[in-house]
C-alpha cells in the first residue's frame, strides 16, 4: 500500500509542464524569479499594468489559481525578492486584493525565504507609488494577523488589506498538527466571505508552490466537503498543477491534506462514506495515513 503514494506524486510530476513559460524565461525577467524551476505559465500568469513608460515590464512570478467558486479565486505567488517588492504591491493594488495569506517566515534555518515587504513599525513606508502603513499587528502562537492601510500617492485613494501570516510551517514540510492550520484557513475563509468583493486572495510562501498549494487546496477541499459531502484531493491537486508547477510539492504535504480532511470529519462527527472519488481509494488513503503517522 505504501507504493500507492509515491505513484500518485509521480503521476503528478509532469502535469501542466508542457505549457509555455516564455515571459518567465525572458532575459530581463529571469532575475525576478526566486527559483528557476518555478516559472509561471503564460496563459494564467498575473500581468502588471504597463501604461507608465518607466514600468516597461508586466511580469511578476504569480499565477491565477482556481478555487471552489471561480477560476481566479486566488493568486499563487513567490515570496517577494528585494527587487520585486514594489511589483508585489503593484499587483496587490491593481488586482484589488483585500487579503494576503503568507505561509512562510522571512528567514528560516538561517536562510532568507522572503523579503519583508511591509513596514516594521507603524510608520508609513513607500513602495513605488504606494504608501503602506501597518494599522495593527496581533501576534498569536502559530500566526500573526496584521492590517495594512495602502494609499496610492497619485490619486490619494486608500484601501485596507488584511495580512494572515502563518508562522509555524517548516519549508518542504507540514505543521505539527492539523488543528491550527485548519483554524488559520478558517480565518482566511471568513475574511474572503465577509469582503465578498470577488477579488483574488494572494497566497504565497517562498517559491509559491508547496505550502501555498497546500493551503489553497485545503481551503477548496473543505468548501467542497461542506457543500458536497465529498472531496477529490487528487483531482484538485491535478487541476492546480495545470495553472502553476509543483503545487503541493511534497508527499508529506499531500498526506497532510488527507489528514486535515479526516480530522475535520472526526471533529464534525461525520462518517467517511463517499468522501473520496471512489470507494477503493478510501482504504489506500487510510493505510497511507496510518503508516505516515507511525513513521513520523
Amino acid at each position: 500500500m505504501m507504493r500507492y503514494l509515491p505513484t500518485v506524486m509521480q503521476n503528478l510530476t509532469t502535469v501542466g509542464t508542457e505549457q509555455t513559460r516564455k515571459e518567465a524565461e525572458r532575459f530581463d525577467n529571469k532575475p525576478k524569479n526566486r527559483f528557476n524551476n518555478v516559472l509561471p505559465y503564460d496563459w494564467c500568469r498575473v500581468k502588471l499594468t504597463t501604461s507608465n513608460p518607466n514600468e516597461p515590464s508586466d511580469y511578476i512570478n504569480a499565477n491565477y489559481m482556481p478555487g471552489y467558486n471561480s477560476h481566479r479565486e486566488y493568486i499563487a505567488a513567490q515570496g517577494p525578492l528585494p527587487t520585486t517588492v514594489n511589483d508585489f504591491w503593484r499587483m496587490i493594488w491593481e488586482q484589488k486584493v483585500k487579503g494576503i495569506a503568507m505561509v512562510t517566515n522571512c528567514t528560516e534555518g538561517g536562510r532568507t525565504k522572503c523579503e519583508q515587504y511591509w513596514p516594521a513599525d507603524h510608520e508609513p513606508r513607500l513602495y513605488g507609488k504606494l504608501s503602506v502603513t501597518m494599522n495593527s499587528e496581533q501576534q498569536e502562537a502559530y500566526w500573526t494577523l496584521r492590517e495594512f492601510r495602502v494609499k496610492h500617492i497619485t490619486t490619494s485613494e486608500e484601501r485596507t488589506v488584511r495580512h494572515f501570516h502563518f508562522t509555524a510551517w517548516p519549508d518542504h514540510g507540514v505543521p505539527q498538527g492539523t488543528e491550527f492550520l485548519i483554524h488559520f484557513r478558517g480565518l482566511v475563509r471568513d475574511h474572503i466571505q465577509t469582503e465578498g468583493t470577488g477579488a483574488p486572495t494572494v497566497v504565497h510562501c517562498s517559491a509559491g508552490v508547496g505550502r501555498t498549494g497546500t493551503l489553497i487546496a485545503l481551503d477548496v477541499l473543505l468548501q467542497q466537503l461542506e457543500k458536497e459531502k465529498a472531496v477529490g484531493i487528487n483531482s484538485f491537486v491535478h487541476k492546480m498543477r495545470q495553472s502553476r508547477p509543483l503545487m503541493v510539492q511534497t508527499e508529506s504535504q499531500y498526506v497532510f491534506l488527507h489528514q486535515c480532511i479526516m480530522d475535520t470529519l472526526q471533529q464534525n462527527k461525520k462518517t467517511e462514506d463517499n468522501i473520496y472519488e471512489n470507494a477503493d481509494m478510501i482504504y489506500e488513503n487510510a493505510t497511507v495515513l496510518r503508516e505516515f503517522n507511525r513513521n513520523a
